[in-house]
């Protein structure tokens, strides 16, 4: 069978249903019977269901266009407009010091592997020029602006290029700094990228390139990791481990931890396992594969990795089961009302594997000192069609604050950037 996308879907299948297999029907009544656990959170107690209480769904979501007119819903006190459209999965966006914005076109499968550029000459918050500012990457997804060097993360690298401000392409010869490891399960290929505030480090979310670790844990090395290096490309070290698959990230304004958010494991039920948003401490192991939140081990792998299960840290705030959570940010500007300054907002782009649909909305999780003071409430919605047909207009996935306050928020499946305003 040559290698199309519908023989690599149909392998990726058959790889889940081997995985789905090792589970005897003794074994899932045995983890049924353990019974659901509670753990304490940054914002309360959870109660997680027992594995295989309910059976593991597959449900895909089916794009369709949105009426004339229509946009999300946000709540009152918001606009929600077009900012851009006609883009090409438009995956991740990143805002650059003199303010012009980058997007990321790339897709699991016929990736456009571009970025294109928005300039808003006159500051008057529509731009006026788009072009493409570079192309025949391999899905590209963090983007950073260090001195004079632009940082494109590609699936299989961290690529470093010469730049300087106000540039409308990326010229130059690319250096290939770091070597990332692709593909995978679900190919969670996306490479996000953020430095530190002198620009001294650099880090970079990989995810697993597994369920869970079913082709060994050979298959997973510097895998469902947050890997830190120098802007060269040297000193790196694995800042902090177990995190299926981290995509977003974002520095506490407060004091200036590193936040990520994760999308967990699948297989174990409608319920299991809850994606979350957390801080990521240096050196901190955060359970996959061998456990979820904490030391709840997971029945596939049981009796694994006890060593690493003894230490594995509670996440902080959980979002949901196969929400699909990806990118996030602290809104850290003045233009929305005072509840939200310093707060997350964070973009679920749905998943496939409950039997109702989760996620397709923006969240925001609301912080007091430094800390999180409730739980993740909605912000944008409206992107579900029809629920029971699993119909959706399309599926919010980065967010990102704009220099006047407005939140850009990526619906890569709908082809569009849409700008949140609060109205004044």
């Amino acid at each position: 069978m040559k290698n199309t996308p519908i023989a690599v879907a149909l392998l990726s299948m058959a790889m889940l249903t081997a995985c789905q297999e090792k589970i005897t029907k003794n074994e899932k009544e045995a983890a049924k019977a353990e019974g659901s656990t509670t753990v304490k959170t940054a914002i309360g107690d959870l109660t997680l269901a027992a594995p295989f209480v309910s059976e593991s769904v597959k449900k895909f979501s089916d794009i369709v266009d949105w009426p004339e007119g229509a946009t999300p819903k946000a709540p009152a006190g918001f606009t929600v407009t077009k900012l851009a459209t006609g883009l090409k999965n438009p995956r991740n966006t990143y805002i650059a010091p003199n303010g012009d914005i980058f997007v990321a076109e790339s897709n699991t499968d016929s990736s456009a592997d571009q970025i294109t550029i928005l300039r808003d000459k006159d500051k008057d918050g529509t731009f006026e020029t788009r072009a493409v500012f570079a192309e025949k990457l391999n899905q590209p997804y963090g983007m950073l602006i260090l001195k004079n060097s632009f940082y494109v993360a590609n699936t299989d690298g961290l690529y470093k290029y010469p730049y300087k401000e106000g540039d409308m392409k990326l010229q130059g010869k690319a250096r290939k700094i770091v070597e990332l490891p692709a593909g995978g399960y679900n190919n969670h290929w996306t490479r996000n990228l953020i430095a530190n505030a002198d620009g001294s480090k650099i880090y970079i979310t990989v995810g697993s390139g597994s369920n869970v670790a079913e082709h060994g844990m050979g298959n997973e090395a510097r895998r469902a990791d947050i890997l830190e290096v120098n802007p060269d490309g040297t000193g790196e070290r694995i800042y902090a481990s177990g995190l299926r698959n981290p995509v977003g990230v974002d520095w506490n304004p407060a004091n200036k931890e590193l936040w990520t958010a994760v999308n967990e494991r699948d297989e174990l039920g409608d319920e299991l396992v809850p994606d979350y948003v957390t801080s990521v401490k240096d050196g901190g192991f955060y359970g996959w594969p061998y456990s979820y939140y904490g030391q709840i081990e997971d029945p596939r792998l049981k009796g694994q990795g006890k060593e690493l299960v003894a230490k594995a840290l509670v996440p902080d705030v959980p979002v949901g089961s196969h929400t699909a959570t990806l990118g996030m940010t602290f809104y850290t500007k003045d233009a929305f009302p005072a509840q939200y300054k310093n707060g997350i907002f964070a973009g679920q782009h749905g998943s496939w594997n409950r039997s109702k649909l989760s996620g397709y909305k923006v969240i925001f999780i609301p912080f007091k000192d430094g800390k999180p003071s409730g739980p993740p409430q909605d912000f944008l919605t409206g992107f579900i069609s029809d629920e029971e047909k699993a119909k959706v207009f399309g599926r919010p996935v980065d967010v990102t604050v704009m220099n006047d306050g407005s939140l850009i928020v990526n619906d890569d499946s709908g082809n569009t950037l849409w700008k949140v305003t609060a109205t004044k």
